[in-house]
């Protein structure tokens, strides 16, 4: 009895753990889908939404931020930035007392445009949530709190060791 209760939790927790792979892939399309219809490569609109969505949280993002946010370098996000802030998307500015620090603002039409491609979604994922008592929900937040920050950990440890290589022997 004892040994069927693991096997249906541990099989519940292999359904919500593909749910949120199922989730992620279709974040990623949406992603994609956005950056093509602003005409971006997708890791520009990437840092657009970034950069937007700290906005609207009232925390902007600065350059070395943003660098960890999207995973790319400090040099990758300069020129990404430059293209960004050359094409209208992006304004970097120095609002801080100490004017060293660079605070990144969303060009005055990526919110309409974000707005306009991801408000009806928007309206329909709160349908859908609307289902739900707010209990749930806040047990949810609790429960992706968690599993973000056993996958953050996770990501912090495998970047102080050294990268596999396919002619390395594989570790044991």
């Amino acid at each position: 009895m004892e040994e069927a209760v693991r096997d249906d939790v541990a099989a519940q927790r292999e359904r919500l753990m593909e749910g949120l792979r199922i989730y992620g892939g279709h974040y990623a399309e949406l992603s994609r889908r956005f950056a093509s219809w602003l005409g971006l490569h997708s890791t520009d609109a990437t840092a657009v939404l970034e950069i937007a969505a700290a906005e609207e949280r009232g925390t902007p993002l600065s350059p070395a931020r943003l660098s960890e946010r999207i995973s790319l370098s400090t040099s990758a996000t300069t020129a990404l930035l430059n293209r960004l802030e050359a094409g209208g998307h992006v304004a970097r500015s120095r609002e801080h007392s100490d004017r060293r620090v660079i605070t990144l603002r969303s060009g005055a039409h990526i919110q309409d445009r974000a707005d306009e491609f991801f408000g009806p979604l928007a309206a329909r994922l709160d349908t859908a949530m609307a289902h739900y008592p707010p209990e749930l929900l806040a047990r949810f937040e609790s429960f992706m709190a968690d599993l973000n920050a056993t996958v953050d950990a996770h990501l912090t440890e495998r970047a102080a060791t050294a990268p596999y290589s396919p002619g390395d022997v594989a570790p044991r």
